[in-house]
Formats: structure tokens, sequence, C-alpha cells
């Protein structure tokens, strides 16, 4: 039996945060020195996003205000997550009226691969025709552009968008398997590529391999060696082979669950301990929310002025969600291994997940009754943290100078709502 080509396509919001400050101030973005920036913070704080006018001057959409050129206008936009996620999700509910959730993969805020092998007979349309119908819904619905990447699989239409699409004038572009020759195994540095990280490119440099050509035509056994599994996925990509399935491979896996937070000044020993107590109870909640237990805690500090990080883990001796044994394990890792030195950067994850049981194992150090009391005390308390806001219930810390939970809880992504 013959199997049917895939035909996928990937779609990129053009300029995304910067764009839809522009749409709502009803400026133009091609014609408006906009940044997306929180000016208040530092001149240290990061640059999101650009607008076009401003890219087209070779201004990097990832920069630090204090990188930006001088000589021009800005306009500074301070960060809008919730207005960002609306948008998108406006976005997402446009690709759904062209094509079914399982053929829909969202990559991130402003990308998404879809399939639309099964949908060429159904429109009776080319891919490009079908891609430039959603294009013209998303200017039209809510005054985004997009440019898109389309190919006979997830590899090929990635780096179709990525290095062809943004060049074309209508911002499409498509490869197919004869194209790999001629559009792909030129592509140098290595790391353009999707899936080739900087690191990786050093590597296989030191293996005299600078071009896909290079790394197409590799031993694969040796690049087996050198790299494991991954030698595979890289000699076969670098040919355009990609077998991957929206419906299998594009379903997030989550094994476990982080949080962390840059501070914005120096950190003493003890004032850190407040922080950590905070991250722990949030992560907690997040862990409950979504009916998990962990059986492995992670600790990372970063101190200030690049004078070390640490990061320590810890297997506990039976899965638990309960905030005060978490937080314990934590602080036991925290007092073994901290420097008395000022911190900048803490983050805690929680590990090898497993689904809520019915019946948990008691340990030996606490009563039965006292587990019952903490885990109604916390199960109360998530209620209201759901239902008001993780900030209508709050410990006494929480007025302390050293306290970030009412700040952090009023951020999206760590940024103004």
């Amino acid at each position: 039996m013959e199997i049917k080509k895939k035909t996928i396509a990937v779609i990129d919001l053009k300029a995304f945060y910067s764009y839809v400050e522009c749409v709502d101030r009803k400026l133009d973005p091609w014609k408006t020195p906009l940044v997306v920036a929180d000016k208040s913070r530092s001149v240290n704080t990061i640059v999101l996003s650009v607008t076009p006018y401003l890219k087209a001057k070779g201004i990097p959409s990832r920069l630090r205000i204090k990188d930006l050129p001088e000589g021009i206008e800005y306009i500074y936009a301070t960060p809008r997550m919730e207005r960002y996620i609306e948008m998108s999700s406006k976005v997402v509910s446009i690709f759904h009226k062209f094509v079914s959730e399982e053929d829909l993969h969202i990559y991130s805020i402003d990308e998404a691969f879809i399939d639309l092998t099964t949908y060429l007979d159904y429109y009776q349309k080319t891919p490009k025709q079908i891609v430039k119908d959603i294009i013209k819904a998303i200017k039209q619905e809510t005054g985004l552009e997009a440019t898109a990447g389309i190919g006979d699989n997830f590899f090929l239409a990635k780096v179709a968008l990525d290095l062809y699409a943004k060049k074309q004038k209508d911002g499409v572009f498509i490869m197919h398997q004869e194209d790999v020759k001629d559009k792909l195994w030129p592509i140098t540095p290595l790391s353009k590529i999707w899936g080739i990280g900087q690191r990786t490119e050093k590597k296989l440099n030191l293996l005299g391999i600078f071009t896909v050509e290079q790394l197409a035509k590799s031993n694969r056994e040796f690049i087996r060696k050198k790299f494991g599994i991954m030698g595979d996925q890289l000699i076969d990509c670098a040919n355009g082979i990609d077998e991957s399935d929206i419906r299998e491979v594009y379903i997030p896996k989550e094994t476990s669950l982080s949080i962390g937070q840059t501070l914005m000044k120096d950190y003493s020993k003890e004032d850190a301990r407040v922080v950590i107590r905070e991250l722990v109870d949030e992560l907690s909640l997040r862990m409950r929310n979504e009916g998990y237990m962990c059986e492995v805690v992670s600790l990372y500090v970063g101190y200030s002025s690049n004078k070390g990080v640490f990061g320590r883990r810890m297997t506990l001796l039976g899965a638990s969600d309960d905030s005060i044994n978490l937080r314990s394990a934590i602080f036991e890792l925290y007092d073994a291994s901290i420097k008395d030195l000022p911190i900048r950067r803490l983050g805690i994850a929680f590990g090898r997940l497993t689904k809520v049981k019915k019946h948990q194992q008691l340990d030996l150090f606490t009563s039965g009754e006292e587990l019952e009391k903490r885990h109604n005390l916390q199960q109360t308390t998530d209620v209201l943290h759901n239902k008001f806001g993780k900030t209508c219930v709050l410990r006494a810390s929480a007025l302390t100078e050293a306290s970030t939970v009412i700040e952090r809880n009023s951020l999206i992504g760590g940024h103004r709502k």
C-alpha cells in the first residue's frame, strides 16, 4: 500500500508582541520605531520584540535596552502578557476554523504546525492556497500578519519558514524533498537549522562538518557514536527526512514541574529562604491542581556577579504533594550546600511525577491525624487560591521586604499583565 505524502505547514505571527502593541495603538508597525520592553526596570532589561520597521534597520528582535542604537526616538511598550495570550488564542480559534484540533500543534505563543495532508482534497486547493487563506483570515480578524513555511514534513516546513519564507514577497515558501540538495545542503553555519544549537554546532565543527551537505554525507555509525540517538536524527534531518507525526510526537509529556525567579537585587542567605518558601508553596499548588505527587525535589541557586551556581537534588522517601514535606526537603538541600554569598537567582523543581493515589503510605514520623489536618488545610487554601487568586491568602512573611510573592503573582511570564 502506498503511503500518502504529507503536507505540513508552520505559521508564524510576524514580530508578534510589537505587532499587537501597534495594532492596539492604531500604528503602522512598518513605520513605527516601537520596542516591547519594560524601561522602568533597568538598561539591562531584555527587549522582547521590535517592529518590522526597526528590524529593517538591522536591529535584532532580542537585545538589551542599552544595546539599542542611538539616534532613534523609540516608543517603549511595557510587556502585557495577558493581552498577548488573548490575541494568540484568537489566532488559534482561526486555525480551528480550517483544521481539526488533532491536526494542529501549538509550538509557541506565536507559532503553530498544521498537518494539511487530509485537507487538500477536502478544500480542493493547493497547500499554498489554504495557507494564504488562513493568513488572510488572521489579518482580517486580528490585524496581525503572518508568514509560513510548507514542506513534506515538519523539519522541511520549519526550514522553509525560518530561512526562506520571511524573504518572500507573500511570506510563504515551500520545500519538497527534491529541494534538499539546492535549498538545504548549502546552509551554514549549522546553527541556522532548527534543532541544532551552538553546542552541537561546535562539536560538529570539531569533526570537520560545517555545512548541512557535509553532515548529510557523514558516516552514520561515526555520528551515532559521537551523538548517540541524536546522531541518527541529525543525519536524517540533513537529508530532509523527518517521520514525526503530529498526533503522536507533538503531544506534551511533562515529567517534571519547575519554577524560578531572578531577583531584582542581591539577597542574603537568610532573606532568600523567604522566596524559596514562596516558590515551594506556588509549585506545590500547581502540582496538586494537576493531580500529581513527586518523588524527587531539585534546588538551583545562582550567586550574584558570576560568583558561581549550584544545583542539588534529593529523592524523597516516598511520593508526596505535601507542601511541608517538600519544603523541608528543599531547605535540607539549601542549608547543606549554600554559601554565604549574595544571591540573584533561585529555582526549584519537582520530578519523577506520579498521579495521586487514593491510598498513600504513612511515614514513621508524622501521625495520621497530623497528616489529615495538613491535607485538609492545604486543600482549603488551594480552593481559595484557585477561586480568588494566589494572593487572597498569604503567609505573614509576604509583608516583609524580602518577599516577592505579591509582585510575582501580578505578572505573567515575568512581565506585567
